[in-house]
């Protein structure tokens, strides 16, 4: 049986992406081993079908953090039996490069987003560079790679001179949602449901914000991240904690029943680059298998999946009182809800993982990992 690893810089807990790969390669007949890091906050995570090690790291952000990761992974990696590498996203590349190349195996590069381009890079020039020169260097020496959209992959095919595939961030076809006991209850309330990391650049402020003018509805926060603690002072100052609640991290394994919960799903991210701009997140699809209409930022890749199965409305209007205006116009045209809830029907079934694992086993056919 053919070992792989996957790595990745985060806590496996709510990565859904890796834990799909690797529950797909499970399938396939392979073992699986998920590395990642420790955070202060970390949770156990629950019993999987494949194996997990986290390492505790001394720092946890900056380039201390990086370093000291890559050089953990590279030693980590080069002590392992293990038939092929899959490096997810820039930050976990360079111990997986250099193992491939000292153990003469296959890597693949997972790119979950455009990472050059995110807004915590954008305004810093040296650091920025680093990972330019990095990304640079190793992208055109990597044989088999995919990431999220086919813009991401049109840009760096275009830039690096490489084939990247396209595998969407799909959840499995759910067939049923638990919801005589939905979690998220709030008697004749509706829900506006964000999910997902508390980064900048996500238009959680302009939502916290519209909240203020809207009346039928709460706001239920989903996630955790960087700006956590900023967004609840904005609650509190607002005094909108009737209106808005968080619920922190909630495990993947849980996190259908309260997509399912809630009345509409946002995708609002804010265009601070690039990588938003070109993004097709996890939540769109998630909403989707839901069957929970989607207002979402009015970006390419976004509004061709919503515009497409017409499952929702794109925005441009980032004021709070003209975003507030959209919502309650939603939330009182049962109409257009219906037919919205109507063809995310269509939508579920044909934007699910099962129609994207054959892309990926094959790229692994091509690596000579799996058989044909």
């Amino acid at each position: 049986m053919k070992h792989i690893i996957l790595a990745v810089t985060n806590d496996l807990f709510t990565d859904q992406r890796v834990h799909r790969v690797a529950q797909s390669l499970v399938k396939a007949g392979c073992r699986v081993t998920l590395v990642g890091r420790v955070l202060p906050a970390s949770q156990a995570i629950p019993q999987r079908s494949y194996s997990t090690h986290r390492f505790k790291m001394l720092f946890h952000k900056g380039i201390l953090f990086y370093g000291s990761y890559n050089l953990r992974l590279l030693f980590y990696l080069f002590f392992q039996k293990t038939q092929a590498i899959v490096a997810n996203d820039l930050d976990s590349l360079p111990a997986c490069f250099i193992t491939a190349k000292l153990k003469q195996i296959p890597l693949i590069y997972d790119s979950h987003e455009y990472f050059t381009e995110v807004p915590e890079l954008i305004n810093r020039k040296f650091v920025r560079s680093f990972w330019l020169r990095l990304e640079n260097f190793i992208l055109p020496r990597i044989k088999y790679s995919y990431t999220v959209n086919s813009s991401l992959a049109r840009i760096y095919s275009q830039k690096y001179k490489i084939s990247m595939e396209v595998i969407r961030n799909l959840p499995f076809k759910e067939s049923a949602f638990i919801t005589s006991n939905p979690p998220l209850n709030f008697g004749d309330k509706k829900i506006l449901l964000y999910q997902g990391s508390l980064n900048i650049g996500r238009g959680l402020e302009m939502a916290i914000d519209a909240m203020q003018y809207i009346e039928s509805a709460i706001l239920v926060i989903i996630g955790d991240g960087d700006i956590s603690h900023q967004l609840r002072h904005r609650v509190a100052d607002l005094q909108l904690q009737s209106k808005v609640r968080f619920t922190g991290r909630i495990p993947f394994e849980a996190l259908h029943s309260y997509t399912a919960s809630a009345t509409l799903g946002l995708s609002v991210e804010e265009n601070l680059g690039e990588n938003y701009y070109y993004s097709l997140p996890n939540k769109l699809f998630d909403y989707i298998q839901a069957q929970l209409p989607v207002i979402a930022s009015n970006f390419p890749e976004t509004a061709a999946i919503i515009n497409e199965f017409q499952v929702g409305c794109t925005f441009e209007d980032r004021n709070p009182v003209a975003f507030a205006k959209l919502i309650n116009s939603i939330l009182a045209d049962s109409a257009r809800y219906n037919l919205w809830k109507s063809n995310l029907k269509k939508a579920s079934t044909a934007l699910c993982w099962e129609n994207e694992e054959p892309i990926l086993l094959s790229i692994f056919v091509k690596a000579g990992i799996l058989n044909p």
